[in-house]
């Protein structure tokens, strides 16, 4: 590919190849990878089912689980029925302008569930160490606005990152080594000075991941003091059983996006096929799971979901 007036070009189109190494592999890994696109979609979908006509689940945190189904299925759409069409059909081109906008909505998307995941936090937070101003602090403003604080913080955050792209001139390749436009592979493949999108790409994960990382594990730092300052056993038990839905989906969100991160900028030693299988991972896992460990772990929801399949 040969750049225009010898200086700056930028392809109408992106090529993504998949996972190098295991193309003849693809659609055996698309099989698991359309039923976990299933479950997320059918998961989701029944939780804000469930949720959002019940009247006894109109609080704080269903209306979180709420925002993170919302979340969960508008990312889901933005990038798995584009992989599955890339390993079954072969169908590896995609517009210049459509890859910056799923690249945006990933990492958008991403950051909103973080701030979901951060509310989440404080909503624990404030029923065990403050339980009798729980409803004078999240009222339905506060959960308004920190609806409404998690879609700009993400888009605000993300914003410059197509146009920090289109300054780039892809003279070399137009071809992405991945399943998906991810900021740092489109960034990777550019002939010019790409500084400027690095230094932005981990500021905004500093900013974003590491804060809100801060902040939870502050937030549960208190409660396990308040926890453990309770002088009945079956409180302490009934107190950290609340908290352990959201323990395990903190988990399954932050460690595969922290790995994807870091071994973008400094795992070199790690072959491009393992990245890229769990870059997949990263975004098909957390969707899928999170509504079956809330089905599961918390009680209101579990007894509504027995309750449906026996009027069924």
């Amino acid at each position: 590919m040969s750049p225009q007036n010898g200086t700056f070009y930028q392809p109408e189109n992106f090529i993504l190849i998949g996972i190098p190494g295991l193309e003849v592999a693809e659609f055996w890994i698309s099989i698991p990878m359309f039923f976990m696109y299933i479950l997320t979609v059918l998961g989701n979908i029944a939780m804000l089912l469930i949720i959002i006509p019940q009247e006894t689940f109109h609080k704080p945190m269903y209306f979180f689980l709420s925002m993170l189904s919302i979340i969960d299925l508008v990312g889901s759409a933005s990038t798995t029925p584009k992989i599955l069409c890339l390993f079954w059909f072969s169908a590896k081109k995609i517009d210049f302008h459509a890859c910056l906008a799923q690249l945006f909505f990933i990492h958008a998307l991403s950051m909103m569930e973080s701030t979901v995941l951060l509310a989440m936090a404080f909503d624990r937070y404030v029923a065990i160490c403050h339980p009798l101003r729980y409803t004078s602090i999240l009222t339905n403003t506060m959960i308004t606005k920190i609806g409404f604080l998690a879609i700009i913080r993400g888009s605000f955050f993300m914003a410059p990152a197509p146009f920090l792209i289109r300054r780039l001139s892809y003279c070399r390749t137009n071809v992405i080594a991945h399943t998906y436009c991810e900021h740092m592979a489109v960034v990777k493949i550019a002939c010019t000075d790409t500084t400027i999108n690095q230094v932005y790409g981990l500021t905004v994960a500093l900013l974003v991941i590491a804060v809100d990382i801060v902040c939870i594990s502050v937030s549960y730092s208190a409660i396990v003091r308040t926890v453990f300052r309770l002088s009945s056993k079956e409180a302490r038990h009934k107190a950290l059983g609340t908290c352990a839905p959201h323990m395990c989906v903190i988990l399954i969100s932050y460690v595969p996006a922290l790995f994807s991160f870091f071994t973008h900028r400094f795992g070199h030693n790690i072959p491009l096929h393992v990245h890229i299988i769990l870059a997949n991972l990263y975004i098909l896992i957390p969707p899928m799971c999170n509504p079956m460990i809330y089905g599961a772990r918390t009680k209101e929801i579990r007894r509504r979901i027995i309750v449906i399949f026996q009027e069924c």
